[in-house]
């Protein structure tokens, strides 16, 4: 059993960045890819990052390529999602997952841990 908790959102202008942490129970974690997922209101949950347990292969959606960064600390149980020159349309609930596979996936039903979620509101 793994427990996710996220933290770090808040409002923040366009341009500006946000640092999300999440932190992991268990002493497994090393062995779970993770993921960062988002869902803004009325649409539905969508990918936005993934790192390996290694650390060593990440995947990001289009949209987020070059302004957010995915990493991970083994050592300390934590994946983070850095998001720089955010935009109005980043806006959403932002949710870490973490999943058994070796690699990640950008299919949320390949995971099978999930957070609480954590608010991240852009504004123009």
């Amino acid at each position: 059993q793994v427990q996710l908790v996220e933290s770090g959102g808040g409002l923040v202008q366009a341009g500006g960045s946000l640092r999300l942490s999440c932190a992991a129970s268990g002493r497994t974690f090393s062995s779970y890819a993770m993921g960062w997922f988002r869902q803004a209101p009325g649409k539905e949950r969508e990918f936005v990052s993934t790192i390996s347990w290694s650390g060593g292969s990440t995947t990001y959606k289009d949209s987020v390529k070059g302004r957010f960064t995915i990493s991970r600390d083994n050592a300390k149980n934590t994946v983070y999602l850095q998001m720089n020159s955010l935009k109005p349309e980043d806006t959403a609930v932002y949710y870490c997952a973490a999943s058994k596979l070796i690699i990640g996936t950008i299919t949320g039903s390949e995971y099978d841990y999930w957070g609480q979620g954590t608010q991240v509101t852009v504004s123009s």
